[in-house]
């Protein structure tokens, strides 16, 4: 349980195609909302994109034309091989992650879309770090295991390095959020890893790839991030009055963005 007048430290993984700045804008309004209880730790994936890296529908399916992708200095946590059989990039992006996390301590993660994934699977890295012992730092953790981890739009990552980590389920308690018109990341993508998450909560709202920000919704996550151990009611339960579904953009002195 959050121990009263102490802030919750997030950190903070942006989905494939965004980065750190982009997505701490995007969750602007959620942010707002949490301004007195949680610091939000944005973090940088090391792989750099190019528009060659993501397909057209994909691109269309975001809003995101192949300018914005240069001009945004787009990221990824890891590209996928010929056959989306291996994370190219990966164990890069794990060694940044361990940098992090070996100078600070987080209670929990929020991850959206391809870092809804990264969060699982370094949820399930702490719990167990010795099966990637590239990981480990001296022989030990580089961390605690989270209290917490948030995917929204996730899904379960393949290759060998994430077959090794999720050879059995994880046990943090892990929040899902699904968008029900989600077309980028369906629900049966999502389900294989809520599958694998014995600690799971899920949670669906009615849009598509994206974090939800109605009133109901901050709601719901500033309780939640607060204490994931409280019984917090689903967000359906949570008045709210606004139409919109998307974040927006507002500034706030309790947001780090690192920049690799």
């Amino acid at each position: 349980m959050a121990t009263t007048g102490t802030k919750r430290t997030i950190l903070v993984l942006h989905g494939y195609s965004q980065n750190a700045t982009v997505f701490s804008k995007r969750l602007g309004a959620l942010r707002k909302q949490c301004a007195k209880t949680v610091d939000f730790v944005f973090i940088d994936g090391p792989i750099i994109l190019q528009p060659a890296d993501l397909p057209q529908v994909t691109l269309e399916a975001l809003g995101t034309s192949s300018e914005a992708i240069e001009m945004n200095e787009s990221r990824g946590w890891w590209k996928w091989n010929g056959n989306r059989s291996e994370a190219i990039g990966l164990p890069e992006s794990l060694e940044v992650l361990r940098d992090v996390l070996k100078t600070r301590k987080f209670d929990g993660v929020l991850g959206f879309s391809q870092g809804a994934a990264m969060g699982a699977l370094l949820s399930a890295l702490l719990e167990r770090p010795h099966t990637y012992p590239p990981f480990l730092v001296d022989g030990n953790t580089p961390h605690p295991p989270f209290q917490f981890c948030v995917a929204v739009s996730g899904f379960r990552p393949s290759g060998s390095i994430a077959d090794a980590i999720f050879q059995t389920a994880y046990a943090t308690p892990t929040l899902h959020i699904l968008g029900r018109t989600d077309v980028i990341v369906v629900e049966e993508r999502s389900r294989k890893l809520i599958d694998i998450s014995t600690n799971a909560r899920v949670e669906e709202h009615d849009g598509g790839h994206f974090v939800p920000s109605k009133g109901n919704w901050r709601k719901f996550l500033a309780a939640y991030l607060l204490d994931p151990t409280d019984n917090v009611p689903s967000p359906s339960l949570f008045p709210t009055a606004e139409n919109s579904g998307t974040a927006t953009p507002i500034d706030e002195p309790s947001t780090q963005v690192n920049k690799l």
